[in-house]
Parts: structure tokens; sequence; C-alpha cells
């Protein structure tokens, strides 16, 4: 369903992006952000989704400053190169390519944001640090309870799982304490770990994955456009 396109950060920098387009017309456009595994099978799958769902979806490279074409597996071999690539691209830079996404996806309407791990972490810092975005979802993002103290521009919705081992209770008790409710949803899954949305892996949660992804498109629609079942 998808093709490879290249997007242009504001300081010259080409950076590859995944896009997939709904076979109708768009009603929004959808960045989506990686996990710290590259744009690899399963996030292109996420992208898929969402074009059947109707949004124009684009996932864009943010490794690319570092390597080019990363698309790792989850064996403890890719999940070392993962975190050394993380380590290799500054903040920064990573929104610069995010804000390459949002640009490119203008002409589709309003635009959000969808970000999953890492991913989710920046579709906070997205919706917090960008212009442009109407809508913001992170799942499982571990450095939201770093950044509590910046102020989302858009509505924000936040996934967690319940027994995620790098984003414990206390942390979550203080981003609940700490959003507003009027700005910022926040959902908490019982049994579920850290990327219990990553389908085809252990820790896949399929019953919260879908209940997830269910209150994301009404979020979305809400936000952004009618809702169209995935």
């Amino acid at each position: 369903m998808g093709q490879t396109i290249t997007l242009t950060a504001r300081d010259g920098h080409k950076l590859a992006a995944y896009e997939a387009k709904p076979a109708d017309e768009a009603r929004a456009g959808l960045v989506i952000v990686q996990e710290i595994f590259g744009v690899n099978a399963h996030i292109r799958k996420v992208a898929d989704g969402y074009a059947a769902a109707g949004y124009h979806a684009v996932a864009p490279a943010i490794y690319d400053r570092a390597e080019r074409g990363v698309s790792l597996g989850y064996g403890d071999a890719d999940r070392q190169k993962a975190i050394s690539l993380r380590q290799m691209v500054d903040n920064d830079f990573i929104l610069r390519d995010i804000a390459a996404a949002v640009a490119y996806l203008k002409d589709a309407g309003k635009v959000g944001i969808v970000g999953y791990c890492l991913g989710g972490s920046f579709a906070w810092l997205g919706a917090t640090r960008l212009d442009g975005l109407s809508a913001a979802i992170a799942y499982y993002g571990s450095l939201v309870v770093k950044h509590l103290s910046e102020s989302p521009r858009c509505p924000v919705m936040l996934h967690f799982g319940e027994n995620d081992a790098s984003i414990p209770k206390p942390d979550l008790n203080k981003i609940q304490a700490a959003i507003s409710p009027g700005k910022v949803q926040m959902f908490v899954y019982p049994g579920a770990g850290h990327a219990f949305n990553r389908e085809g892996t252990p820790n896949w949660r399929e019953a919260q994955a879908k209940q997830a992804l269910e209150r994301s498109l009404e979020f979305l629609g809400q936000h952004l456009g009618q809702q169209q079942q995935a």
C-alpha cells in the first residue's frame, strides 16, 4: 500500500519516509513516529492501518542522520544497535525531521501525530514544541514524565501499560497529577506492559491494543475529521 518518499528538514537534511495514502481523499494528515527500531515492518503496518482509516500517513526515518534505511527486529543484537542509534541522534534534529513530515502533510488538511515508545515521547514533544499539529497521541512515551512542565499546543491522548517497567507507577501517578483534563486524556491499561501495541511480539496484548486504537480513532475523528473504521 505504501511507498518511500523523501522529506526535507528546515536545515536542508533530506530523509526518507514511509507514506501510506487512503483509497479515497484523505480526511487529514497523520505523522507516525517510530519506536527505537526504525521504520520497520511494524511501523509500516501501523501507517497502513491509519491509511485504511482514511488518513494520509507518513512515518519519517528519524535515524537517517545517523544511518539510512534502519529497519530492525527485536532480538538482542538489533536492540543494542537501536539503542546505539538513538544515542547518535539529537532530540532537536528528530523534531526537525518530524516537522518536515508535518509540513509535507499540510495539503491533507489538519495534521496529527501518533508515536510509539521513542515515538510516543516525541509525539508529546511535538505537541508541546511544534506548530501545525491539531492532535497528538503518545503510546508509552518514557520521556513524557520528564517534560511535564511543557504545555501542549493541541489536544493529547496518552496510552500507558500498567506493567511497563520503563514507566513505573510513580511516574504514571506524576503524569496523571500534572496533566490538564481539558487538554490531555490519559489511559492506563491493566495487564499490559511496554509496547503492548506491537503485534506479533510477546509484548502484544490484543484486547488492550484494540481498545487503545478505538480510542485513538475516536480522538482523531474528533480533532482531525470524521472517524472511519480501520
